[in-house]
């Protein structure tokens, strides 16, 4: 086989790899307009099984994994409560999870036990007449990777640029289409327990730190009060010092130092003459009785 026909194998090979790679790129979606708007969503209330999670949002897929295997006919939710780009992502909070029922239907009560025999939690979500949402084809498995992908950046900016509150974001794969929706009304009942029960210990903790960092500045003001208020802790020979100094410091009135001195030192002088007085005297006895001996003696 010639050199020229190898090429042309290969060239053909490479020209079928992109247009395949296109073709999925294409059919996934990825390529699909976003449109967001503000209105009723698709989506009525829900009653969910779900785990909650603390940790990067890349990591939910084992937990929609985990949820799709018990009953793979369920449509997945997850529910995002943290701005990735604000909140580090060993600390974003999510709840992942299969819709047990919609609307006015009745669910399985044979398959919410079998969820929470596996660590699942049930919880309904209320209907919302306004929140910001949008959609993303699920043509493939990465049809979900795609759709954040592309969805989640222009969320953020729709509602940044409208200044909304629009918390926290649903994410509800249901057949061929990705919801995503964000609630401009009645937040707080997309929240599950873990997440009240996580806040009401952090304000628990706020609290308890407020109180003890009140609690020592009161203790550091009675100390400052009492050091204020402390009589008078002079040593004893310190006080009799200025005792005999009428009642003046050393360091305040340097001169009593030198006082003081000159009188020690004065008292010094006056038992050194007297010593030599004696000695005189004694010299001048001794004396005495030796001329007195000495007459004697003649």
């Amino acid at each position: 086989m010639s050199d020229f026909v190898i090429l042309t194998l290969i060239l053909v090979l490479v020209i079928c790899l992109i247009l395949t790679i296109a073709g999925f790129v294409f059919y996934s979606g990825f390529l699909s307009e976003i449109v967001i708007r503000t209105g009723s969503p698709p989506v009525k209330n829900i009653t969910i099984a779900y785990k909650f999670k603390k940790g990067s949002y890349k990591d939910s897929g084992s937990a929609f994994t985990e949820s799709c295997s018990i009953s793979p006919d369920l449509c997945s939710v997850g529910v995002y409560y943290d701005d990735p780009n604000q909140t580090r992502a060993d600390c974003c909070r999510y709840a992942v999870g299969s819709i047990l029922s919609e609307d006015e239907e009745k669910h399985d009560e044979d398959l919410q036990r079998l969820y929470e025999k596996f660590g699942f939690r049930v919880i309904s979500f209320p209907e919302v007449s306004c929140a910001v949402m949008t959609s993303f084809p699920n043509r493939c498995p990465l049809s979900p990777l795609f759709g954040a992908y592309r969805v989640y950046p222009e969320l953020s900016t729709y509602i940044t640029e409208r200044r909304l509150s629009a918390y926290p974001i649903l994410e509800i794969c249901k057949g061929d289409v990705i919801h995503y929706m964000c609630p401009l009304e009645d937040q707080k009942s997309f929240f599950v327990p873990e997440m009240i029960e996580k806040e009401t210990k952090e304000n628990e903790d706020d609290e308890t730190h407020t109180n003890v960092t009140e609690t020592g500045e009161s203790r550091e003001s009675e100390s400052s009060a009492l050091m204020q208020g402390r009589p008078d802790t002079t040593p004893p020979h310190q006080s009799s010092e200025q005792d005999e100094g009428d009642g003046q410091s050393e360091d305040s009135n340097p001169g009593n130092k030198g006082s003081s001195e000159s009188v020690g030192s004065g008292s010094s002088f006056e038992e050194l003459d007297m010593d030599v007085e004696e000695e005189e005297k004694e010299r001048k006895a001794g004396e005495k009785e030796h001329v007195e001996e000495s007459e004697e003696r003649a």
